[in-house]
């Protein structure tokens, strides 16, 4: 990744909004879980639900992007977001969901939310970014708000292998998604956000598709309320949000956007206590408190141009 393509230093205009798109984003990615537990259990297969959720979100994206007149992108790229952008995208959603077979919500959310960490790194190590100490501060606030939240719960994690297994993918996970959005940013230039958008979703159909037919899931016989939180999790959690994303990214940078990202465990917390009546602990509180911080410390001045 070529320093060159490294983004101008952001107006306040710009990180307001950026700031803006970036929050919707994480709002819609904070109820992947709670879709993903109302359909698993009505009897969906994790590898058909995700096939389902990008053949959907696929299908939305061409048919918004053949409607307007953008303009042709070389094949080269193409191909780009094709294999990187869907399939980086298919791998860290996979590993993931997958690790909820051996640990719990709490630990996988307090692991993967430590990808702003790896953000930075990535960007440090590429001299893309410089570390200042707003963004080191609202970092370490960003990471202490999520630990408040999810209570440590690595701290109670047991000696059993298959816990191990879910560890490691889901801080694999959030390893993966640190190398990811630095990727996302260097592809993207000047290309419409809906159309790399689609190609990365066709990218990940096609993943979750190969995945689906090896374990012999491929169905569409399910439930009404299964296809509702498929629906739900393709527009509301996949097209929606990851167009949003994309739009922050390219406003904010890889290191802030990571920064803003982590309320999503903070509005996932509140959404399953409204949709699953679990409670409002006054660690979510503090923790979602602390996450905010974060965010206002970035949007309080702005840094200096070098």
């Amino acid at each position: 990744m070529s320093d060159s393509q490294e983004l101008p230093t952001a107006q306040p205009a710009e990180t307001g909004t950026g700031t803006l798109f970036t929050l919707l984003a994480a709002c819609g990615f904070a109820a992947v879980s709670t879709f993903t537990v109302i359909a698993t259990k009505q009897g969906v297969s994790l590898a058909a639900l995700l096939m389902w959720r990008y053949v959907i979100g696929a299908a939305v994206m061409v048919t918004f992007v053949t409607t307007r007149n953008y303009p042709r992108m070389p094949w080269r790229e193409t191909v780009r977001f094709l294999v990187l952008g869907g399939g980086g995208q298919a791998l860290l959603v996979g590993m993931a969901l997958s690790s909820l077979r051996y640990v719990t919500p709490a630990t996988l959310a307090f692991l993967f939310a430590t990808y702003p960490a790896w953000v930075t790194l990535v960007q440090i190590v590429r001299g893309a970014e410089r570390l200042t100490a707003r963004r080191l501060a609202a970092l370490a606030l960003s990471l202490g708000g999520i630990v408040v939240i999810s209570g440590a719960p690595l701290a109670a994690a047991s000696e059993n292998s298959n816990v191990r297994i879910g560890l490691a993918l889901a801080l694999g996970a959030a390893m993966v998604y640190g190398m990811y959005i630095p990727l996302m940013q260097w592809m993207q230039k000047s290309h419409p956000v809906a159309v790399t958008s689609a190609y990365a979703k066709i990218g990940s159909a096609f993943c979750f598709l190969i995945w689906a037919l090896s374990n012999q899931t491929v169905s569409a016989n399910f439930t009404s309320t299964a296809w509702m939180a498929i629906a739900g999790l393709a527009l509301f959690s996949t097209v929606l949000p990851s167009v949003f994303f994309l739009m922050g990214l390219m406003r904010l940078g890889p290191v802030r956007t990571a920064i803003v990202s982590s309320v999503e465990p903070f509005l996932t917390a509140m959404l399953a206590a409204v949709v699953f009546g679990q409670s409002i602990t006054s660690n979510i509180l503090i923790g979602g408190a602390m996450i905010v911080a974060a965010v206002v410390l970035l949007q309080f001045k702005r840094e200096r141009v070098a």
